[in-house]
This record gives C-alpha cells, structure tokens and sequence, in this order.
C-alpha cells in the first residue's frame, strides 16, 4: 500500500488537533470537518483544508455517513482517522469506507462487529476463558414489552445494583447505575437517550455494579502482520459518574506479575478478534482478591492514550497511521520499556461547585502552564467560545517524572500555574484529588471522586 498522501479527520476538539499535530509530523495533509457551531474551532483553523458537514447536532454532522464521505471525496483523502466517540466504533461506517475504498484508520468493518455491540465482547471473553462481570450477554432493545421484561430479569438475577450501559459506545458516555426496579426504568431510558445521540445506537446491555476496585485498561497494537504488542497499563479509576477525569501510566499498585498476567490477556483478545490497529482492553482488578474482570473492549484510540506515550515514548496515532499504510510495528514487545510516570487530567468546561454542570461559553483569559515535564493536548484558545452539542473536554494537562512523585508534584505547579477563565471548569477537582491522601498512596478506587467527602472539600 501506497504511502496516504491526505488524512480526513472525521472528529473535533483536542483528539482532531493532536491528530492533525501528528500529520504535520509525517508530512501528511490533513483535511477538517466542522459543524455550523465549530467553524471557528482550533482544529479548523489548523489543518490544511475545511469542509463545513451540517447543522450544530452531532447526528447532522459528525454522525452523518454521507456528508463525512463527501468530504472525505472532495478532498481526495487517502483516509479516515475517526479519534474516538462519534463513528469511532461503528462498523457500518466502516464498511461505508471500504465500499468506497477510502481508508478506514482502524480495525475492519467484519473486526469490529465482532467486538460491537459491546454485549459480543463478553462472549468472546467467555470463549477465552477470561472472566466477565455478572451481566447480560445479548443487547436488549428498549421500548418494547419484551425488552422492558428481559432487562427486569437480569437485573434481578444478579442483583441490584446494577448498571446499565449503551451497547454501541464507551468512554462511560451513558452509563446509569439502579439500585432497584424502579431505578432500572429510569435508567433504561437514560442510556437509550445518550446512546442515540452520542452514538447513533439505543440499544444496552446491564451488569452488576461492582464496588472496591481499580479501573485498568490496557494499550495494545496489532499489524497486518500478525505482530501484536501491548504497551503497559493506565490506571483511570479516578471517575465521577462513570466519567474518567483522572489517569496515569503506570497503576500504581500492578505488580510485574499481574501486569504480565493481564497484558497477556488483552493480546489474546487482539489475536482472538484478529485485530488490526490500536485497541485497549479494560478491567475491573481486585488487588486484595488477587483476580480481575474484562470490563470492556474500546476497538479506537482513548481519550487518555497520551500517558502511555509519555512513558513508552511511541507516538500511538502514527503507529496507527503506519498500520493502516499496511507497515509492520516499530516496536516489538521486548522494546517496550515504561520509563518513568505520567499522569493526565482532564480539564473540562464543568462547574465543579455545582455537581459538575456543563458551562459553555467564551474564554475570556487562557494561561497555560510551562516548565519541563508537561505535556498539553488542547482544543481551545484564548477568545475561542466552547460550545454546548458536544463533549465538555476542554483540553488534557499531562505530566511526566522520574517518579510518581515527581509527575504528581509537576502536576500540582501546573495546575497552580494555570489561568482559564470564561467557562467554569474542573480545576477545583483537581486541586482536590491532587492533594488527596488516598489518591497520593496510589490505593484509590473508583469510587474515589463521587465519596460525598470529596464533594464537601470541593464546596469549602
């Protein structure tokens, strides 16, 4: 395959930027789509080409198949990067792409369906012999008796709480969690909701809520080749509301055992999907019980990928784009060496005082801090006037040392070294978390952020 000449970024915000960042890098044009509500958005202003794809509403836009292809047509792209969200995961995209032999930048149309809607992916699990959480193996349809029937059933089979997820998305977008039926009810038609707009799919899937744990997640590679690597571990259990705000690279508390343990597991999952591209597979893990469980396939680029690279040094979007050029991997497993420690907050136009409502609006004053060991991947400048259709995630301040330590106290000058104004945001969190003992031991679980402790520091 031919080396791409020009890359369509079918996305918005900081992942459409790093993206186009690393298109410049590699001598690749780099083509924008933009809503009516991003025209004047940074990702626009910085690639080589534009072309306007709809209304504000991402399901006329950033969803659309055919305004998407058009461009990508227009433009003469070589391809198709997705980020993550929006058609990310969505196979029919996919095989819109191949039809029209554009390159779809990730896995195939008949790959991904394997692992999506995401109830597939249990059973993959079960036929690999890797443990699920208690929960459903078939999507379920809302709005039907039969649906509202198998729903109350499962939930009352393995006991409430539960958490009911949208089948087709990730990124926690959607989760709700029920603690009895008439939760259920209400949550059904909360993940029905966000998954239809944020995903263009309504059905769900329902599994036990499950408490004590660390969220970690795995970063894989896989060529055409047959190569497949993992990078390591994150570590983003610092959630509110199933929503990630906080991660880091490596988990503080995984040991060369369960590392081992688990990163042999999510490439068995590659090998088993015979997958092509990046993908992360995510856990529940147990340290005290000594097990985990397969949480869930994300057959895309995550939000938080930018920690493994800062502590493996491997541009993840260029092996990406190298992979679909049909190149073999840069790395082999016994290269990869995590060097150090990252962490990533996550810097969304959120006011934290007031459980974290969505604050649009224009940036009146941006600072962004300097000084060795930062990293920031941002969708904003100063003037810019953040919009409400989409996802509230501003920019990503990161920070690497030689230690944890290290990287949390670069972390902390930064975050005081920071100016934004205009939209409220989560800094205040963060300045909370950042000084939090259980978070500094590294011991924190998922249910760190939502403790009602952390809200009452937050309101002082």
């Amino acid at each position: 395959m031919e080396k791409f000449k020009k890359i369509l970024i079918a996305n918005r915000g900081e992942i459409a930027v790093r993206i186009i960042r690393t298109c410049k890098d590699m001598g690749i044009g780099s083509v924008a789509v933009y809503s009516q509500a991003d025209k004047d958005a940074l990702h626009v202003k910085l690639a080589d080409e534009a072309y306007e794809v709809g209304q504000p509403e991402a399901l006329e836009s950033y969803l659309n198949f055919d305004k998407i292809l058009a461009a990508a047509r227009k433009s003469g792209a070589d391809a198709i990067h997705p980020g993550y969200g929006f058609l990310a995961e969505n196979p029919d995209f996919v095989e819109r792409c191949e039809k029209e032999e554009i390159v779809f930048i990730g896995p195939s149309s008949v790959c991904m369906s394997k692992a999506k809607p995401k109830n597939r992916a249990r059973q993959l699990m079960r036929m690999i012999n890797i443990p699920v959480t208690p929960g459903s193996d078939e999507a379920i349809t809302n709005g039907t008796e039969e649906g509202t029937r198998r729903a109350k059933e499962i939930a009352a089979d393995i006991g409430y709480p539960v958490i009911v997820k949208p089948s087709g998305g990730g990124g926690g977008i959607g989760i709700m969690i029920a603690r009895d039926e008439e939760e259920l009810k209400k949550a059904i038609a909360g993940a029905e909701a966000r998954g239809r707009k944020a995903f263009g799919m309504s059905a769900f899937y329902i599994e036990k809520f499950l408490h004590g744990m660390k969220h970690v997640e795995f970063q894989v590679l896989a060529d055409s080749h047959g190569n497949v690597v993992h990078l390591g571990e994150r570590d983003c259990s610092v959630q509110r509301r199933f929503q990630k705000l906080v991660e880091e690279a490596p988990c503080p508390i995984v040991s060369p055992f369960w590392r081992m343990k688990m990163g042999a597991a999510a490439i068995d999952v590659a090998l088993a999907l015979d997958y092509v591209g990046a993908l992360t597979v995510e856990f529940f893990y147990f340290p005290e019980e000594r097990k985990f469980y397969f949480n869930e396939i994300n057959s895309r680029l995550q939000v938080e990928h930018c920690v493994t690279e800062l502590v493996t040094g491997i541009d993840i979007i260029r092996e990406q784009i190298r992979i679909a050029e049909g190149e073999e991997l840069s790395v082999n497993q016994d290269d990869i060496r995590l060097m150090g420690h990252a962490v990533e907050c996550r810097i969304n136009a959120e006011d934290a005082l007031k459980n974290f409502i969505p604050s649009p609006g224009v940036i009146s004053k941006l600072r962004l801090p300097q000084g060795p060991g930062l990293r920031i991947d941002e969708g904003i400048y100063e003037g810019y006037t953040f919009p409400f259709y989409y996802d509230s995630l501003m920019m990503k301040l990161m920070s690497v040392g030689k230690t944890r330590d290290d990287a949390i106290a670069r972390m902390k000058r930064a975050m005081g070294e920071m100016e934004l104004e205009g939209p409220k945001t989560t800094i205040p969190f963060h300045h909370v978390i950042l000084n939090e003992e259980e978070f500094l031991s590294g011991e924190y679980t998922t249910d760190l952020a939502d403790r009602p402790e952390i809200r009452g520091k937050l309101k002082r």
